[in-house]
């Protein structure tokens, strides 16, 4: 089981969309999330959301970058980065993304 959250103990519902990049020699790299109308903003208190918790049977994997966007003066979106340092890093994120994608029934495309 692997799962998303913004505020501790409440689960994200929406699936994000999720952009991978990665340098040549695979040293270091970021995942985009981009979370359109988030259950998280649907709470009266945004300020309660100080990161991003990527939880798997392994742990927990965290970002602090995590940016509001809004349209019209309402919260449409969440889109949160985190930042891949080292091999072993892209390793450990790809293990929570592969059982993240099968909790979820999801699949992955290169492009």
């Amino acid at each position: 089981m692997a799962e998303i959250q913004f505020s501790r103990g409440i689960t994200e519902e929406v699936i994000p969309d999720v952009r991978l990049t990665r340098s040549k020699d695979g040293t270091n790299g970021a995942a985009t999330f981009i979370f359109e109308k988030p259950k998280a903003l649907e709470a009266e208190k945004t300020d309660s959301i100080t990161g991003m918790y990527m939880i798997d049977e392994e742990g927990e994997l965290l970002t602090r970058e995590v940016k509001a966007k809004f349209i019209n003066g309402q919260p449409a979106a969440l889109e949160a980065t985190y930042i891949i340092r080292s091999a072993e890093d892209w390793d450990r994120f790809m293990r929570f993304m592969n059982r993240y994608a099968e909790s979820n029934d999801l699949g992955f495309t290169k492009s």
